[in-house]
């Protein structure tokens, strides 16, 4: 299992995905071998999760540098050395570590995970050399258009993706929208293309209900959305969002001390905080700094209710986050386009409150009714068996099931 994301990498929900196939594939005769980086290539690291590694799994680290951080001039770096991602540089021992493995162990199968593509690279080379078949788990769309925006990276994506489509025995994809997008654009592979979507973690959020018991209020006599995760400033972008909250501040559509829109784990801080003072709604905001997952958990069960943000550029995706969301069964709100598949798997399970992200005359409009349905407990919850079917143990018994396939 060759992962880029994996503890004691921190601040990315991308953990989950890879960590809980790790803790549960055995269950389904499955043993895993972790091929990573070394943990100097991150940016944070947590010990959090390091303990939910179990301990009869075998975990390699290769030499892999943050081209970003280790290779930069005065905070200038050569192009070429980021391609396709900032930790290229990783997939040179990656490749010798990952032969190692399998002279050692000999495995029945090889799978790769994106977000970052240097893990599809390590992949190709040790499916050459080895002839074990391949999973590419792609979760999300590489290359799209106007993403990546730098034209070389854009081509090194596109022939990453021909490659994986051609070689591997399986493609994965965390949404529909992603998998028809791509059987469209890969005919000839369309049946070795399939949907495996994200999901939580059943034993991680009864561990943080153990410890909220009876949820507390996050702001005391004040309805608080949370949006847990990073806010992307394209992908996310949330500057409708904050011209809504002046329009309805002018309105008394919010008012002061009753009304907290919390972001946690922001990253981009900074930018909240400049809309906030622009729009002149800074007393309704809050930017939290990232804290441990089971923490972040806890605090999903206590809040009033939840935000989901996606722009139409992402309609073939949907934020990890959301899984996590809907077993929380707080109040959500999506704002995000109607087309998108966000938007359809939170209608899915039952939860109808969204705008376009897009609009402040829509968030506007909406956000007030949501509100007021918080505040009377009769917002929408999500649906109990939808949410049920989307667990971590759900979704590795579906990848259990494209092992068995490909691996025996």
């Amino acid at each position: 299992m060759i992962a880029y994301h994996f503890p004691p990498l921190a601040g990315s929900s991308g953990i989950q995905r890879t960590l809980c196939f790790v803790q549960q594939l055995p269950e389904f005769g499955w043993q895993p071998l972790v091929l990573s980086a070394h943990p100097r290539a991150y940016e944070r690291t947590g010990s959090d999760l390091e303990r939910a590694v179990p301990t009869t799994t075998v975990v390699r680290r290769a030499f892999a540098l943050d081209t970003a951080r280790h290779l930069a001039v005065g905070g200038r770096y050569i192009a070429s050395m980021a391609r396709p991602d900032r930790w290229v540089s990783w997939k040179f021992d990656a490749v010798r570590q990952g032969m190692r493995l399998i002279r050692e162990f000999r495995p029945e199968v090889i799978w790769s995970t994106y977000p970052i593509a240097t893990a599809h690279l390590i992949a190709a080379d040790l499916h050459r050399r080895s002839a074990i078949p391949w999973v590419a788990d792609f979760r999300d769309p590489m290359a799209q258009e106007g993403y990546p925006n730098d034209p070389a990276t854009w081509r090194q994506f596109d022939a990453i993706e021909r490659h994986v489509l051609h070689n591997a025995s399986s493609s994965l994809f965390t949404t529909p929208g992603a998998a028809r997008l791509y059987q469209r654009r890969y005919p000839d592979a369309a049946m070795r293309i399939a949907v495996l979507e994200n999901g939580y973690d059943e034993d991680s959020f009864v561990a943080a209900e153990r410890t909220v018991g009876v949820p507390v209020p996050l702001n005391p006599g004040a309805i608080t959305l949370l949006h847990s995760g990073i806010v992307y400033p394209s992908e996310r972008d949330p500057t409708q969002l904050f011209a809504a909250l002046r329009r309805l501040k002018e309105s008394g559509g919010i008012r002061l001390g009753q009304f907290k829109l919390r972001f946690r784990a922001a990253v981009h801080d900074g930018l909240l905080q400049r809309l906030a003072q622009k729009n002149d709604v800074e007393a309704f905001i809050e930017t939290c700094p990232a804290i441990p997952y089971n923490e972040a958990l806890q605090e999903m069960l206590r809040a009033d209710a939840l935000l989901v943000m996606q722009g139409n550029d992402c309609n073939e995706q949907i934020p990890a986050k959301v899984y996590e969301y809907l077993r929380a069964r707080r109040p959500t709100i999506c704002l995000s386009d109607p087309a998108g598949d966000t938007v359809g798997v939170l209608r899915q399970a039952g939860i109808r409150s969204d705008a376009r992200l897009d609009c402040a005359n829509d968030i506007a409009a909406r956000l007030p009714l949501f509100l007021d349905a918080v505040r009377s407990g009769e917002a929408e919850l999500p649906d109990y068996d939808l949410v049920r079917r989307a667990s971590r143990r759900a979704r590795t018994a579906g990848l259990a099931g494209v092992l068995d396939g490909i691996g025996r």
